[in-house]
């Protein structure tokens, strides 16, 4: 009996091991009213919505560094906050197209965003895959080859959920829009050359993306070859198709559910000629060191550029990613005020909030290609993109955040996430958009990527998009800070524990 007792009372204890009363001590210093005082700031008009290069971006920048400094955070070489870095800013001048050599007008029969390298591309003929050639859609069009060819797609999907419906922009703008990004990115993988895409109204179509189409956009480099994405009218679709329809073909394809791909014989030629100006922008890094492994650095980032302003409309992002931001800078101040009381990090501490992630992850591109400590030194990036609002899957739960990423290259880093959540915060994980065949594509689509692609492990937490998502009404009033203190602790837990613990996670999966 006595043997028997003694296990029942060991067991539970070496299975759950005690909260670590340091690491609560200085999680606390992370709180709502701290992140809401800088947000407040920060997702302001007078921050003119934070667009990478121009002055509201300088104007966080210079924000973020002062609050680094008042944290007691040195710079992290001489006097340097910042990694400044130099950008290609492409003006907005439509592409030329040609079909049939008839001259169409840009910004009238058809647009593109300003941004793609010059080039010019003809071809005497132009294959037509319905509703696209993500594998995930048909499985038919597996085996048609498109590498070289210019490819034509009508827009959405063709049926909805209930197996009925038409997907469309005016009825499931985000579902429409994240179907068009998928099958751009699968015709970027799969070799295409150009991409047309057939859009329901194409007047509409330009006013909706009015900022885009009038912004200049923001390169790293203009030498790297990049397909061409031409967002067409239905009726120069027609013109391509010469003798038949596009909502014909539109109905056939609803009623069949079925795949279609034509040839068509239709000459196309699209030119790109840019106008370009030379900017530069900057990254702003606090730098904690630590002790004994100081030479090993855990990172933490989030973007705190936004989308700018569009004539006297500002967007301001207070969640996207204000929030991440406000967090990375309350994290820093925890991290900072223990190594001032003598509990710093054993490991080093990169706290790092980077511009032009609107423009294409740009900060933290240039940042792993050119980094400032060493890659193979850095253990995880912790990346925070979007955690203070609800999204519709989660519309009466405050206690939740997605997950993104951290299987993918360790799952030490997946268990210590873990632990760190069962242990101290109590947060339900949700993993939906860490499935590989989930068609945001999410994991691909902020700054902790940049460092998955050097094999760095990563997790990217996030509250998923919300009706507010890129526009003029992502304000601070609606940011829940509550939510954002538990997801910021949670962060905190789990970087301390990557900071503390003896050994180096483990690099042991590598899935793409």
């Amino acid at each position: 009996m006595i043997k028997k007792t003694l296990l029942i009372i060991i067991f539970p204890l070496a299975l759950f091991a005690q909260k670590d009363t340091t690491a609560i001590r200085y999680s606390k210093i992370i709180s709502a009213s701290a992140m809401s005082k800088n947000l407040h700031v920060l997702a302001s008009d007078s921050y003119e919505g934070r667009e990478t290069g121009k002055r509201g971006q300088k104007m966080a920048a210079e924000y973020i560094k002062q609050q680094f400094k008042a944290f007691g955070i040195p710079p992290y070489k001489d006097t340097l906050y910042y990694q400044t870095y130099p950008l290609n800013l492409v003006l907005p001048i439509p592409a030329e197209v040609f079909v049939n050599e008839k001259i169409y007008t840009g910004n009238k029969d058809y647009y593109s965003f300003p941004g793609i390298p010059e080039q010019t591309i003809a071809r005497s003929g132009v294959l037509f895959l319905g509703y696209g050639i993500e594998e995930s859609t048909y499985s038919d069009y597996k085996g048609i080859e498109v590498r070289g060819k210019v490819v034509m797609i009508l827009p959405g999907e063709p049926h909805g959920r209930d197996g009925n419906s038409l997907i469309t922009r005016s009825k499931a703008p985000s579902i429409w829009t994240t179907y068009y990004k998928a099958k751009i990115e699968k015709a970027k993988e799969s070799g295409v050359v150009a991409l047309l895409v057939i859009v329901d109204d194409i007047e509409q179509a330009m006013k909706d993306n009015k900022h885009r189409l009038e912004s200049p956009s923001l390169k790293l480099d203009l030498s790297k070859k990049e397909m061409p994405v031409i967002y067409i009218s239905k009726s120069m679709a027609d013109a391509i198709l010469k003798n038949q329809n596009t909502e014909t073909i539109i109905k056939k394809i609803s009623k069949s559910r079925k795949p279609l791909s034509i040839n068509v014989k239709s000459t196309i030629l699209i030119s790109v000629k840019n106008n370009v100006q030379k900017i530069e922008a900057e990254n702003v890094l606090g730098y904690v060191e630590g002790t004994d492994l100081k030479q090993e650095l855990i990172v933490l980032t989030a973007h705190y550029d936004h989308l700018g302003a569009v004539e006297n409309v500002v967007f301001n992002g207070a969640d996207d990613d204000g929030s991440g931001t406000v967090a990375i800078i309350n994290l820093a101040q925890a991290f900072a005020q223990a190594k001032k009381e003598g509990c710093g990090p054993r490991r080093s501490m990169l706290f790092m909030t980077v511009s032009g992630e609107e423009k294409g992850l740009l900060g933290s591109a240039y940042y792993t290609e050119n980094p400032v400590f060493p890659l193979s030194n850095t253990v995880c990036d912790l990346n925070i993109d979007m955690i203070g609002r609800l999204d519709e899957n989660h519309a009466t739960n405050t206690n939740y955040v997605y997950l993104i990423g951290s299987d993918k290259l360790s799952s030490d880093l997946h268990a210590i996430s873990e632990e760190a959540n069962k242990k101290y915060t109590n947060i339900e994980l949700d993993y939906t958009f860490n499935d590989e065949k989930d068609r945001n594509r999410f994991y691909y689509r902020s700054d902790h990527y940049n460092f998955v692609k050097k094999g760095i492990p990563a997790i990217f937490y996030f509250n998923g998009v919300h009706e507010d998502y890129h526009k003029e009404t992502d304000e601070v009033e609606k940011i829940n800070f509550k939510k954002m203190e538990n997801i910021a602790r949670l962060v905190f837990f789990t970087a301390w524990e990557l900071a503390n613990r003896n050994d180096r996670i483990i690099i042991n999966a590598n899935k793409k």
